[in-house]
């Protein structure tokens, strides 16, 4: 009987014991605040003031992938750069543009976002773009022209495609550097060959511009106001006449009935009372002198009378065109005939 007791009393000690160290066993481990935590679990919150004690006992050269795997933690490499930055470097070397990448945050200053959106503006980049740049809506069937004068500034685009020292500007050639030229067809004069002189882009001759297109023409569809414009302009490129926009509508004002623009010289006060017609006389100016619309029936015309009247130069000039109730004529030796 007492071997049995104290073989009892053995295995009750063992036992205890046992229930013993697992006990410091589980408080150990949650005073240390294990750094291994099942995938997806939330990691256990250690109180500030045992941080400090925790890094200074923890081993160096215990691996940290369990921190890499866990599916609440980010990637290593979005920790480094920014995901729009390396979809920029990606695209770059797709295309084989490394300037891109460098480009980029000066393309965006607004940030890695703006970055992103900008190059997929730049890549969506097509011709259709520039030839109706800075065109209004109603004026945009009449566009004849790609590009448009230099100094014609209304239609300079700004979006980041176009930035002066853009990559995709070197390589697909889409700096604009030139003045608008009108194509010369067969019977043209070679005056037609010389851009217009810068001035005609100031406010001043563009009020003249607009003006004349205005009182002659804004009954007129917006093709007929244009070719007005072009036949004022075509005069300020012939030697035969005034080489400003003012001096050509406004020449011989002085003669009643006599002179070149018959608003001009009819006796009758100049005032616009139609401010919508002015405005899209305004626009038409400003398309016409800027290469943006060239109308090839009216081509180098100089000259056009209403169809209501018959006057007697008309019988030594071309005949070009008839658009609306105005007739268009070129003379056959660049100047009077």
């Amino acid at each position: 009987m007492q071997g049995r007791s104290q073989k009892r009393r053995f295995r009750s000690g063992n036992l205890t014991k046992a229930v013993l160290a697992l006990i410091c066993l589980v408080v150990g481990t949650a005073g240390t605040g294990s750094a291994v935590n099942p995938v997806g679990r939330a990691p256990h919150i250690v109180p500030n003031e045992f941080v400090f004690e925790d890094q200074s006992n923890r081993a160096r050269h215990v691996s940290d992938e369990p921190h890499v795997v866990r599916g609440d933690k980010r990637d290593r490499v979005s920790a480094g750069a920014r995901k729009p930055q390396l979809a920029q470097v990606a695209l770059s070397l797709r295309l084989g543009l490394g300037p891109l990448a460098v480009n980029a945050q000066r393309m965006a200053p607004f940030g890695a976002i703006d970055a992103e959106q900008s190059t997929k503006r730049m890549l969506s980049h097509n011709a259709e773009m520039d030839r109706l740049a800075g065109v209004p809506a109603k004026l945009v069937d009449l566009v004849t022209n790609d590009g448009a004068d230099i100094l014609a500034t209304a239609y300079a685009p700004t979006d980041p495609f176009h930035d002066p020292s853009s990559p995709f500007d070197a390589l697909l050639g889409t700096k604009r550097n030139g003045r608008f030229v009108p194509p010369v067809v067969e019977g043209d004069h070679v005056w037609m060959k010389d851009p217009l002189p810068p001035k005609v882009f100031s406010s001043d001759e563009q009020k003249c511009l607009s003006t004349a297109i205005y009182f002659e023409a804004r009954g007129e569809s917006l093709k007929g106001q244009a070719a007005v414009a072009q036949v004022i302009l075509n005069r300020v490129r012939n030697p035969a006449y005034p080489n400003e926009v003012c001096k050509v509508v406004y020449q011989n004002a002085s003669w009643l009935n006599r002179c070149q623009f018959s608003f001009a010289c009819d006796g009758v006060p100049e005032r616009i009372v139609n401010r919508r017609a002015y405005r899209t006389a305004r626009e038409v100016a400003m398309a016409v002198t800027g290469g943006k619309i060239f109308l090839r029936d009216v081509g180098s015309s100089t000259h056009y009378n209403a169809t209501y009247v018959s006057p007697e130069w008309a019988d030594g000039m071309e005949e070009m065109t008839q658009i609306g109730s105005h007739i268009f004529y070129r003379t056959y030796n660049g100047g009077w005939s």
